[in-house]
C-alpha cells in the first residue's frame, strides 16, 4: 500500500513530465512539492524500490508503466472530487482543490465507480483540466499555450485555469474568465499586463504578468 505522500511524489512528477519532457529533475520535484532535494532522493529511492519510478544518475527521474497508472488514477480521483463537490456540495471552483487534495488518497474503486456514474462521467474538472478515464489512458488536453503566448488582435478560447491559487481563481472568475470562454485580446503592454474582453461581457479585464500564465488557452478555431 502506498503512503499520500508517495502518490503526491508519482502525480507531482506526471505533471512535470507533461510540462518538462520525459524526464524530471530532483531540483524541479522539491521545488514543486516544497521539500528539500535530499527528502526527494530519500522519496525516489523508495519509489524505484517499488518499481514505480527510473532513476538516471545526472539524466532525471521518469515514472514506469506501473507508476503513470497511479499517478493517473490519483488524478482521476482529484478531478472528479473537484466536479462532485462543486456540483452537490455547492463549492466554489477557488475551494476544491484543496479539499480534493485532502480525500484523494482516501477514497475507494467503488466510490470512485459511483461518484463518476452518479456525475455522468466527466470529462474535465471545474479548472478545464482534463479528467483520466477509468482505463487510466493519459487524457487529451486541448491546451496550446497560455496567455503569455498572445498578441494583441487574437481570438482565444480558456480550455484551462491552473487551480492552485484561489485567490488567482476568485479573481477570473469575477471577471469572466473561466474554461470554454472565448476572449479577445486588446492589448499586451511591454510590462507583460495582458487586457483582454471576454465575449459574454461588456467590460474588459486586466490579466496581471503573474497571473497570465495559469490561463491556459487554445485558438479560436474558424471556418475557412
Amino acid at each position: 500500500m502506498l503512503s499520500p505522500v508517495m502518490e503526491d511524489y508519482l502525480k507531482t512528477i506526471y505533471h512535470l513530465q507533461r510540462r518538462d519532457g520525459e524526464r524530471v529533475s530532483t531540483s524541479a520535484i522539491a521545488e514543486e512539492l516544497d521539500v528539500t532535494a535530499p527528502s526527494v532522493t530519500s522519496m525516489v529511492g523508495k519509489l524505484e524500490e517499488r518499481g514505480l519510478v527510473e532513476r538516471e544518475k545526472y539524466a532525471g527521474v521518469r515514472l514506469t508503466p506501473d507508476g503513470e497508472r497511479v499517478a493517473l488514477e490519483v488524478i482521476r480521483h482529484h478531478r472528479l472530487l473537484e466536479v462532485y463537490l462543486a456540483e452537490h456540495l455547492d463549492y466554489d471552483w477557488s475551494e476544491v482543490h484543496e479539499e480534493a487534495d485532502r480525500l484523494e488518497h482516501h477514497i475507494s474503486e467503488a466510490f470512485e465507480e459511483r461518484m463518476a456514474a452518479a456525475l455522468a462521467e466527466p470529462t474535465v474538472d471545474p479548472h478545464g483540466a482534463p479528467i483520466p478515464g477509468a482505463d487510466l489512458e493519459p487524457p487529451v488536453s486541448r491546451v496550446e499555450g497560455d496567455l503569455t503566448d498572445v498578441v494583441e488582435g487574437d481570438r482565444v478560447i480558456v480550455e484551462e485555469v491552473r487551480d492552485e491559487e484561489p485567490a488567482v481563481l476568485e479573481y477570473l472568475a469575477d471577471h469572466g474568465v473561466r474554461p470554454q470562454v472565448e476572449l479577445e485580446i486588446i492589448e499586451v503592454a511591454p510590462f507583460g499586463m495582458v487586457t483582454v474582453q471576454p465575449a459574454d461581457r461588456s467590460e474588459t479585464v486586466s490579466i496581471p504578468e503573474r497571473i497570465a500564465p495559469h490561463v491556459k488557452i487554445a485558438p479560436v478555431k474558424t471556418d475557412e
